[in-house]
């Protein structure tokens, strides 16, 4: 009997795009265990950048944060490194507060930038 891979979701904004492309160079090794799913700017570059294997959500401003935390809600997401970009305003930005609040609300990790990505990637405790 196989078990299914834990699944991390990757989301970053504009301003952070380039942050979490060099996050998931520097560990590549670690996410290519993981299921892992992304909105789809971040999705394509993760995939054209950096060769990992994602799953495709909508855009966050389209809907792919909500659809993420639907899946956060229903168990389906062990972690969320979501690079927040704090110095520019985000047109979603309730998709984006309703995400936060899933991921607070059902206890799954949440990192808001690659420092505590790093930490939550690095202390096994996915």
């Amino acid at each position: 009997m196989t078990t299914n891979p834990k699944t991390v979701a990757l989301i970053a904004h504009d301003g952070k795009k380039a942050d979490m492309v060099a996050f998931a160079i520097e560990h590549k090794a670690v996410l290519q265990k993981y299921e892992l799913l992304a909105t789809r700017t971040t999705g394509t570059l993760l995939r054209d950048k950096c060769g990992l294997n994602v799953n495709i959500m909508l855009s966050g401003p389209h809907g792919g944060d909500a659809q993420i935390a639907a899946k956060v809600a229903e168990g389906q997401i062990e972690a969320v490194f979501f690079f927040i970009d704090p110095l520019n305003a985000q047109p979603h930005d309730p998709d984006i507060q309703g995400l936060l609040r899933i991921c607070n609300v059902h206890n799954v990790p949440l990192a808001t930038n690659p420092a505590t990505a790093a930490f939550v990637i690095s202390a096994k405790a996915l």
